[in-house]
């Protein structure tokens, strides 16, 4: 009798892979209908029959089950880790339509081993109005067609780039371009890639996500000055008068003077010069970096009034 019955229930099986019906005509529900879960994590569904059945059960690579008496069938795993995992829940019922099948859309995700950005094709600084690419790679993540990876700029988001176009369900590496064109605005910003896993209602909320570590941009620049233009300046006598030249720029600017009177103190390198001695003349001031030099005059005036 034993082998009798295992050879009837094989014959159902064979008939179900064959003639099995699915969708609306079929008297199979799943619950859940749709299963999120994460690598590794244990997962249990529910297949029920809503009329008689002859055999009902799951037919899958790894938990495999079947029922002769029940209206009921669990698929159960305590650790899932297979990528190409399919269950599928299947009926043979007493009357027409006699066989059936119900998929389980199932999604195993996984968040990435890393995420890293860098530039192409280039080492240290960039060069103020250069075009650039920095690169962000995601190593091992999964599925790839739920991901969205979102470039930062500072906490701004500047760029994102999906992937639904892909249909792997194993991890996978991916990476994302993204084209800068810096200014000197952009000195000391901060670039991250955030890989995010969009799983739907049934998923995690809010969805996995992972950050790469900060690209801190470094950009050269030439010497800008905060006040450009000349400067005329009174001078009265006995009083202290401020000539302020400083400026910005990457690498720091380093600064000299030149007048045509005789320089009491040393001023080489400074960018303010306040002073009490000066003599009425055109002071010039130089700022100068590796890329570029600028000036800026200041004109000292004697105060004549009251004279």
């Amino acid at each position: 009798m034993n082998n009798m019955g295992n050879t009837f229930l094989k014959w159902i099986l064979t008939l179900c892979m064959f003639y099995a019906v699915s969708g609306d005509g079929c008297s199979l529900i799943l619950k859940p209908s749709r299963v999120v879960v994460g690598f590794g994590e244990p997962v249990s569904v529910s297949c029920e029959a809503t009329r008689p059945v002859r055999v009902l059960g799951w037919e899958s690579a790894i938990s495999a089950a079947h029922t002769q008496q029940e209206l009921s069938v669990q698929w159960k795993v305590d650790s899932l880790i297979d990528w190409i995992e399919e269950p599928i829940c299947y009926g043979v019922f007493f009357t027409v339509p006699r066989q059936c099948e119900e998929k389980l859309n199932l999604v195993l995700y996984k968040i990435p081993d890393s995420i890293s950005i860098r530039p192409v094709n280039h080492t240290g600084p960039m060069a103020e109005g250069k075009e650039y690419q920095l690169l962000c790679e995601v190593q091992n993540i999964a599925p790839v067609q739920y991901l969205t990876l979102r470039w930062y700029r500072g906490q701004t988001e500047v760029y994102n780039h999906s992937f639904s176009d892909l249909t792997s369900s194993s991890p996978v590496q991916v990476s994302s371009i993204l084209m800068i064109t810096p200014t000197k605005a952009d000195n000391g910003a901060q670039y991250r890639c955030v890989a995010e896993l969009e799983l739907g209602p049934e998923g995690p909320q809010p969805p996995p996500t992972m950050a790469s570590e900060p690209f801190n941009a470094s950009v050269y620049f030439p010497p800008t000055f905060l006040s450009p233009e000349p400067e005329i300046v009174d001078l009265i006598v006995g009083s202290e008068i401020t000539l302020n030249c400083t400026g910005i720029g990457n690498p720091t600017p380093v600064y000299s003077w030149q007048s045509s009177h005789p320089m009491q103190e040393r001023m080489e390198d400074q960018a303010v010069l306040t002073s009490s001695s000066l003599l009425p003349g055109t002071y010039t001031c130089t700022a100068s970096n590796t890329l570029e030099k600028k000036s800026k005059q200041f004109v000292v005036k004697a105060n004549t009034k009251g004279v």
